[in-house]
């Protein structure tokens, strides 16, 4: 009963909420003052008064001394502050104020939200704790995290999944040159904590599904001949799942990792909701990972930035991590965004499994209806796995023994079967593309987009529509009306088209490109390649037409955006593969970050 009642509680946005309920006298940063600075200029506006001129708020002055109003007016004020509308400001007064002339101030006012927002975006203050030293809120908001995903100790980030790399490079990686074994298509904060850390990364080359030409992560045979090669590596570091929500069992990878002494870190920034229903695919922590990051912001219910970092084991050194994590996150951390993890967190402690019963329904009624749409295909694994319960649910009856379980029972990953590196997909990432091949990802977003839909992301083939607890039925629908509409549209297209629709797939499969797909195909894994914070000079480059690059070393980080996965690196060599890759890409609309070019007509390389 004692742990249900902790489970229930939200002790950090709690304490926010005590300090905006205690009406105290703000003498500290930030420096709006709980919003005062705005709710002044609206205070004044409805006045008629010059916001420059010296207004005593909330108290009164007389005979040369300030009278108390024993809080009359304080409430007064909070109760016109509580009934302003949407755009900021009482209603009547807009109308009165911008007859007035004095409708420009109001206009500098935020909408109600934002003020409201204001008076809980607090600092490190008696009673909310210190993120860098936690001893009270925080300290119990991140203990009841660590229950809720089966951590050992859970650090909350305040700079997305992107702090929690760094910081977990930055600890394996504790002396210049270590080596550390990464799969090479990772997020670009992988690639600037190797920088940071002066590091050597063997890049491990990803598995790819056959069938949709995607990436997924290093083979288990891969992973293994690395760590043999290379039994001086600080860790192993991996993406699952990937960005279109694939992913397999690590555990063999991890058993690989533990028999060599090292820890395996999981960037699982897209999967901090596994493990949390009996329809969601297990988590790292689950497979036996040492660090996970996971971004609580983009699958659960945390703001933007939100993320938190999940640790067991014995294998990581937590005091020098907790230095790293002083290092890569602001001295001065978002509170609200904190507080939103520790709410994110309860929502999941409290309900459990049923948190995802309103996404579950919208994605169900999605793929119904998409079923009945031929044209779309959705991607799904050829042998799926059935996803194991959470931890202390029971087994359902009559579900099967899954891979992971069969490994940890004895069955080797040589003897699983080939498609074993895309098991298992996130229900709530419906991957779709034209299975007649007449749109591109890119086009078919643009046109999703048109229709008042907005994917997550798109490449060369697919559209990737991001559902979560959060989504509702009506979405689904709305979706489904808009997938409705494009068929229509482009109708004429695909009947103009000479090709069969099975043809197409088979030329689109040869010529397809991801912006996740960041991989060397003729080597399981690289020779170690140096990091360095050391600036390239740039009288040492000059700018080429992107066709006449290859040869070239990079001066540049090439990196298609979104997912942010660096295509190719400063001082790599450019192989023909790579511009090709690049152009394609380009040629499609992809977006690029990192390159001087943005037109990517011509790439900065290294003078030889």
């Amino acid at each position: 009963m004692e742990h249900k009642n902790k489970s229930s509680s939200a002790p950090l946005y709690e304490a926010l909420l005590a300090y905006r309920d205690s009406k105290q006298r703000s003498f500290h940063v930030p420096g709006h003052k709980n919003g005062q600075a705005y709710r002044h200029l609206l205070e004044q506006a409805e006045a008629g008064q010059s916001p420059a001129k010296d207004i005593v708020n909330e108290e009164h002055q007389h005979n040369g001394e300030i009278q108390n109003d024993g809080g009359k007016n304080v409430n007064q004020k909070v109760e016109r502050f509580s009934s302003v509308d949407e755009h900021g400001a009482d209603l009547q007064s807009v109308e009165r104020l911008s007859v007035e002339g004095a409708h420009s101030e109001l206009e500098l006012v935020p909408v109600r939200s934002f003020l409201e927002m204001m008076e809980m975006d607090v600092t490190e203050i008696t009673g909310t704790d210190d993120l860098h030293h936690p001893e009270g809120v925080i300290q119990e908001a991140q203990e009841l995290a660590a229950d809720c995903f089966g951590a050992e100790e859970s650090f909350f980030l305040v700079g997305g999944s992107t702090a929690g790399n760094l910081s977990l490079l930055l600890t394996v990686c504790d002396e210049p040159n270590s080596i550390v074994l990464v799969q090479r298509n990772v997020h670009k904060s992988v690639i600037h904590g190797l920088m940071l850390s002066g590091a050597r990364a063997v890049f491990l080359e990803p598995w790819v599904d056959p069938a949709s030409g995607l990436a997924v992560m290093p083979s288990v045979e891969t992973v293994q001949a690395a760590v043999q090669s290379y039994p001086e590596a600080k860790g192993v570091l991996v993406t699952l799942p990937n960005y279109y929500g694939m992913g397999a069992d690590l555990t063999p990878i991890a058993e690989v990792c533990h028999a060599a002494g090292m820890p395996l870190l999981v960037d699982e920034a897209h999967g901090a909701h596994y493990g949390q229903h009996p329809e969601l695919p297990v988590s790292a922590l689950s497979c036996g990972a040492d660090g996970v990051v996971q971004s609580t912001h983009k699958m659960l219910t945390a703001f933007t930035m939100g993320a938190m970092l999940h640790i067991q084991g014995p294998l990581l050194n937590r005091s020098l991590l907790r230095q790293r994590l002083a290092m890569v996150q602001s001295s001065s951390p978002s509170y609200p965004v904190m507080a939103s993890l520790d709410l994110a967190r309860r929502l999941l402690h409290v309900q459990g499994a049923n948190t995802f019963t309103a996404g579950f329904a919208a994605v169900k009624a999605f793929k119904r209806g998409l079923a009945e749409l031929p044209r779309f295909q959705l991607l799904q694994p050829a042998q799926p796995l059935q996803p194991e319960p959470p931890a202390g649910t029971a087994k359902p009856a009559g579900m099967p023994v899954s891979a992971a379980q069969q490994t940890r029972k004895g069955l080797t990953a040589a003897a699983m079967p080939a498609a074993a590196g895309y098991t298992a997909q996130d229900p709530f990432k419906a991957v779709i593309y034209d299975g007649a091949g007449v749109l591109s990802g890119y086009r078919l977003q643009q046109q999703l987009e048109a229709c008042g839909c907005v994917p997550e992301m798109s490449d060369e083939r697919y559209v990737v529509l991001l559902f979560s607890l959060g989504s509702t039925v009506q979405d689904a629908q709305h979706l489904l009306q808009a997938l409705h509409h494009i068929s229509s549209a482009n109708g004429h297209e695909l009947n103009q088209s000479n090709t069969e629709p099975s043809q197409q797939i088979a030329k689109g499969s040869a010529h397809y490109i991801s912006t996740w797909n960041n991989l060397q195909e003729t080597t399981r894994y690289s020779e170690p390649i140096s990091f360095t914070l050391q600036p390239i000079v740039e009288t040492n480059t000059i700018n080429v037409p992107i066709e006449e690059s290859v040869g070239c070393r990079s001066a540049e980080m090439v990196v298609p955006y979104p997912p942010g996965i660096p295509l190719v690196y400063p001082g790599e060599r450019i192989s023909t593969s790579m511009v090709a890759r690049i152009q394609l890409l380009r040629d499609e609309g992809a977006k690029f970050h990192g390159v001087s070019d943005a037109s990517l007509r011509s790439l900065k390389v290294m003078k030889e």
